[in-house]
This record gives structure tokens, C-alpha cells and sequence, in this order.
């Protein structure tokens, strides 16, 4: 348990019958006339959808321990992903539903952010933005504006994101993994 006057960006809360709602933001009020209260901005953790709830001032709100590893993916095994304990060398299968939009950015060998609470695997957080090979895409041709100077490529992944005319098969680029966006090329 703790108290609305302690509550921090990040910290996990268990409420409306055991929901996990991450704080987004949090915000004490303290108006001239009447209590003071807590307004924050609350993401469910599982389901992503994000709500706006105001606390009075002081009121305890239970919390949920979310333990947070990095563990390293290994392989694909049918519909789940494994991912080994850098630490223990435990091996853990990770649901699809449980990775979510980071598969389109997971290959063997990269460490991701695995949350778990009570034994369940809540999420899997990559970096902001991972390196990741061009397997095919198809030349720019010189003059193509229509689409903005942008074509479609599809990285070692199988994921398919807008890159910049001149990039070619082959080339290693840096993409954000929460927009799919091209950032750059990275060098050698």
C-alpha cells in the first residue's frame, strides 16, 4: 500500500478488482478552497487504454510489484517466444499476445524488458530504437516523388517500414521501435 502523495511516474497500481494501471503522469492539486487531491493519468498495462482518475489527497492505494528483467530472446517455439534469463539461464515462453508490437523488432540474440507480476508475464519492452538489416527493398528510382521520397522495405524481422530512396538491400539502419519509423543509417 501507499499513499496518493507518494505516487511516481512508472510506479504500478492495482486497482478496480485487481487491474494493473501504470502512472503516466501525476499532478497535486491544491485549490484555494476545498481538499487537496491527486490527478493522474493512468495506463492499463495489459490492454494499453489510458484513463484520466483523480485521488484525494492522502487516500492509500494498493500497489503491485512488477519485477522487470532483461532477458535475452532465444527462439520461436510454435506460438511463443523464448527468452533466457541473462542471470539464472532460466528459459521462459512468452505468449504472442505478451509481446505484442516488439515482435515486429525481435531476432535472436537482442535483450528486451520483461515484466512480470505474480509469475505472468505482463509486457515485453525493447529499447526505443534497434538496428536491424534491410533484407529486401526495391531500388528508388530517381525522380519518384509520389510517395514522398519514402519506399517500403522489409527488415530481417519480416516487418515492413517506410525508408528513404537511397537505402538499399543489405544496409544495417536504426529504426524506432514504438513508431516503426527509419532513423538513420548505422555505420560500420
Amino acid at each position: 500500500m501507499a499513499s496518493t502523495n507518494d505516487l511516481k511516474n512508472g510506479m504500478v497500481l492495482k486497482l478496480d478488482g485487481g487491474q494493473l494501471w501504470s502512472v503516466v503522469e501525476f499532478q497535486h492539486v491544491k485549490p484555494g478552497k476545498g481538499p487537496a487531491f491527486v490527478r493522474t493519468k493512468l495506463k492499463n498495462v495489459l490492454s494499453g487504454k489510458v484513463v484520466d482518475k483523480t485521488f484525494n489527497a492522502g487516500v492509500k492505494v494498493e500497489t503491485a510489484n512488477i519485477d522487470r528483467r532483461d532477458m535475452q530472446f532465444s527462439y520461436m517455439d510454435g506460438e511463443y517466444f523464448v527468452f533466457m534469463d541473462m542471470e539464472t539461464y532460466d528459459q521462459l515462453m512468452v505468449s504472442k499476445a505478451a509481446v505484442g508490437n516488439a515482435a515486429n523488432f525481435l531476432i535472436e540474440g537482442f535483450t528486451a524488458s520483461v515484466a512480470q507480476h505474480e509469475g505472468e508475464v505482463l509486457y515485453v519492452e525493447l529499447p526505443a530504437a534497434v538496428e536491424l538489416t534491410i533484407q529486401h527493398t526495391d531500388p528508388g528510382v530517381q525522380g519518384d516523388r509520389s510517395t514522398g521520397g519514402t519506399k517500403p522495405a522489409t527488415l530481417e524481422t519480416g516487418h515492413e517500414i517506410q525508408v528513404p530512396l537511397f537505402i538499399t538491400t543489405g544496409e544495417k539502419i536504426k529504426v524506432d521501435t514504438r513508431t516503426s519509423d527509419y532513423l538513420g543509417r548505422v555505420n560500420s
